[in-house]
């Protein structure tokens, strides 16, 4: 990693950088930016870069509009498809206000903050991601490149020189990636990000999601990171697997675990902290109407709070992969979504695990039935509640959780409800094709 401003400067003009674009986030996970000279690094580096705070979603109020992103330069990486003769490089920013306090919507903060208090309880955080999406003809609607299906070759999948150019790609931008392949549905496609520290996690999928855009688009496609672009088929996930590291290493780990599942009672008080408050981060991992029509039966997404052992049918799953290898030990939450914002979802999960920890949580027992194929008197036997089944169940549970507002603050918090709650009645008033289909001629 780059982390010196004066490399930064060298590199500017050894590599002719003619642009640098300074990347931030909306706090939900859209990508913004601004566009420098390098004329002006210095001053950016100093001073910071002016810009109306109000104008992006959940950032800043009107009347306290005034706004600076100042660059990490630890985040300089060139654009490789920008052409090398005027070349393009970006760095991700802290937002600021003019007297120097973070902005209360900078949601890559929030991690940040989110980090420093797993650091004071002695953890450092890693954090590898599984991106879902969809490759189709245009975005006028969801019409497929192909037929393929999961782990398919061509000529089922033409996608592969895609994957192949997007993975590349990827790793001139110092992002290393673990797989790629194609997933269940037609035309879906999964990238997995090599686990790496929480901050950086995060900036790798904001980065994937920007340069498997550009990809698509040079190719005359386009690639969507909608949840459920297609009925009837399994929607686009991003499962996020994540663990804990202290003096002594992966903390998650216990060789000696009494249950025999090897895993060290900080995991065991880390998963049941991921479970109790997941209708509480919901709105955050799941933040759009679209959401909820992946998590539906049939589809292999996560319906129940629940955890297992390999169990994909669960919300959390203790993968098996390696059982001899402690540092592999980790968890994996899979009911996040590909549209998620990557910095407040990580906070969130982060912060609830590690509430759990400082509640000294108990775990009960793991789920080991396929819960896709499991009779409602079985669920009732098992004690297992419902995730939120729609936005507006999301909303509410998130509105009072008093665990959201200390993790993300009021500020995005309230912004938060407002944005969704507005794009709920939005939703619920509009009159759909299903309904006119249905109903306009029989009534």
């Amino acid at each position: 990693m780059i982390d010196t401003k004066q490399y930064v400067i060298k590199q500017i003009e050894e590599r002719n950088i003619r642009f640098l674009r300074l990347w931030f986030t909306d706090i939900f996970g859209n990508l913004k930016n601004v566009a420098i000279t390098p004329s002006d690094i210095e001053a950016a580096f100093e001073e910071g870069i002016g810009f109306d705070g109000s104008s992006i979603e959940g950032l800043a109020s009107l009347q306290n509009s005034d706004m600076l992103v100042h660059p990490d330069p630890s985040t300089f990486q060139v654009l490789p498809w920008r052409p090398s003769d005027d070349g393009v490089a970006r760095m991700f920013c802290d937002l600021l206000t003019p007297d120097g306090a973070p902005a209360a919507g900078d949601s890559r903060h929030i991690l940040m903050e989110t980090l420093k208090r797993a650091g004071a309880a002695g953890y450092s955080v890693n954090i590898g991601t599984a991106v879902e999406y969809f490759c189709f003809k245009s975005d006028e609607a969801p019409q497929p490149i192909h037929k393929g299906g999961y782990f398919d070759l061509a000529p089922l999948d033409n996608a592969a020189d895609l994957r192949r150019e997007t993975v590349l790609t990827l790793e001139k931008m110092g992002i290393p990636v673990e797989y790629s392949h194609h997933e269940a549905a037609p035309s879906q496609q999964e990238i997995d990000l090599r686990f790496c520290d929480a901050l950086s996690a995060a900036d790798a999928v904001v980065t994937a999601r920007l340069v498997i855009k550009e990809t698509a688009h040079a190719q005359g496609l386009h690639a969507t990171f909608m949840p459920k672009p297609i009925e009837g088929q399994p929607g686009s996930a991003m499962h996020v697997h994540q663990s804990l590291f202290d003096e002594h290493g992966n903390a998650f780990a216990d060789e000696n675990d009494p249950d025999g599942m090897g895993l060290s009672a900080v995991a065991k008080s880390y998963i049941a902290g991921l479970l109790k408050y997941a209708p509480e981060y919901m709105l955050v991992t799941n933040q759009y109407v679209n959401s909820y029509k992946r998590l539906v039966p049939g589809f292999d997404a996560p319906l129940h709070i629940s955890w297992g052992n390999r169990n994909r049918s669960a919300m959390v799953r203790v993968p098996r992969y390696k059982p001899g290898k402690p540092t592999s030990t980790r968890v994996e939450v899979r009911s996040v979504d590909s549209a998620a914002n990557p910095y407040l979802a990580y906070a969130a999960m982060l912060g609830a695990g590690l509430k759990g920890i400082e509640e000294g949580l108990t775990l009960g027992a793991p789920v080991e039935k396929n819960l896709f194929n499991i009779s409602r008197a079985e669920l009732d036997d098992l004690g297992l509640k419902l995730l939120p089944q729609d936005l507006s169940q999301a909303i509410d549970a998130f509105e009072k959780s008093e665990l959201m507002h200390e993790i993300l603050g009021d500020h995005i918090c309230d912004n938060l409800v407002a944005a969704k709650r507005a794009e709920w009645e939005a939703y619920r008033t509009h009159v759909s094709s299903w309904e006119i289909d249905r109903y306009l001629a029989r009534l």
